[in-house]
């Protein structure tokens, strides 16, 4: 999936999902089947229980703010875990935890939190009511909410990075499009990771996945930040704001073409977007090996934030 051609379908007439079978788009989108280590179910076993390893770790240093409220609704809170010299000017890396916006919890994804804050970065980790209590509008507005509560709690902040990974990395993304001014706030956005996510929805109204996420093609289209980014072209607030768009080798063709589809439009938008296809891992690796302090992704997400701050 190293060629780049045939890759400017994006969500229009060309796009290579409409002409696979339903059973082939169904395949394109259980990320859990191309896994080449472990079983599906041993994969999202070890992924579930990694992330509930690294989140008791986290919390055991008794260095964090755990559960504290960003909205008035019951599901609407973070947790924050701080490095151990503790100032107004740290940077912050915001995490969205994937799951299909229908599973997924902040209470097992603080995969990244020990080899960050060892480093100096503060590292939130937020809820959002994910389907069937949430609609995908009101996680999109959730995610806003998380990103104004963190810059108005911490204005002296060095700067926000964004992380999302799968349906987060989708959220994430998302706010690329974010009217801040109606907030009163313009978060000090410096950097954007999204890992292995979906940026066209489209193709999932098509498998089971959808559930009942999206019922028509509007819902899907308002939700997509390739489709606005493509149709709308919006300009970076801040041009120097890095975003890096990265999948795993063992993710199936379609996270790729979803992955380099978004990098290219933002590319062509006048964004600061990098693309990495990160060696040998799968959906599910590419984030629990975030654990790990020598991981490429942990060392690209720290250079990236210590040669903006």
């Amino acid at each position: 999936m190293d060629g780049m051609d045939d890759l400017d379908g994006g969500p229009e007439g060309g796009a290579p999902w409409k002409r696979m079978s339903k059973e082939e788009l169904e395949n394109q989108y259980s990320p859990s089947r191309w896994v080449v280590r472990l079983g599906a179910e041993e994969a999202l076993r070890t992924y579930s229980q990694i992330g509930n390893e690294a989140t008791k770790r986290a919390q055991a240093t008794g260095r964090n703010l755990l559960d504290v409220p960003y909205g008035d609704g019951e599901g609407e809170k973070l947790d924050i875990y701080f490095p151990e010299a503790v100032s107004e000017a740290l940077p912050f890396l915001v995490f969205f935890h994937g799951g299909y916006w229908q599973s997924g919890s902040k209470d097992s994804s603080a995969f990244m939190v020990g080899p960050l804050t060892a480093q100096g970065v503060a590292v939130v980790i937020v809820a959002y009511d994910v389907a069937p209590k949430g609609t995908l509008d009101q996680m999109v507005a959730q995610v806003t909410q998380s990103i104004v509560f963190v810059q108005k709690q911490y204005p002296g902040n060095q700067g926000i990075y964004l992380c999302g990974h799968s349906a987060g990395a989708h959220l994430a993304a998302m706010m690329l499009l974010a009217n801040w001014t109606k907030h009163g706030v313009t978060p000090n956005l410096k950097g954007f990771f999204l890992v292995s996510g979906i940026y066209d929805l489209e193709p999932v109204m098509h498998t089971s996945e959808n559930a009942s996420l999206l019922t028509t093609l509007e819902d899907a289209q308002r939700n997509s930040p390739q489709w606005h980014l493509k149709t709308a072209p919006t300009q970076p607030v801040d041009p120097a704001c890095r975003i890096l768009v990265t999948v795993g080798q063992h993710d199936s063709p379609e996270f790729h073409r979803q992955s380099r589809e978004l990098y290219q439009t933002l590319r062509r938008g006048g964004w600061k977007a990098s693309f990495e296809e990160l060696h040998d891992v799968d959906h599910f690796e590419i984030l629990w090996n975030l654990t790990q302090k020598d991981y490429v992704l942990t060392q690209i997400i720290l250079k990236t934030i210590f040669q903006e701050s």
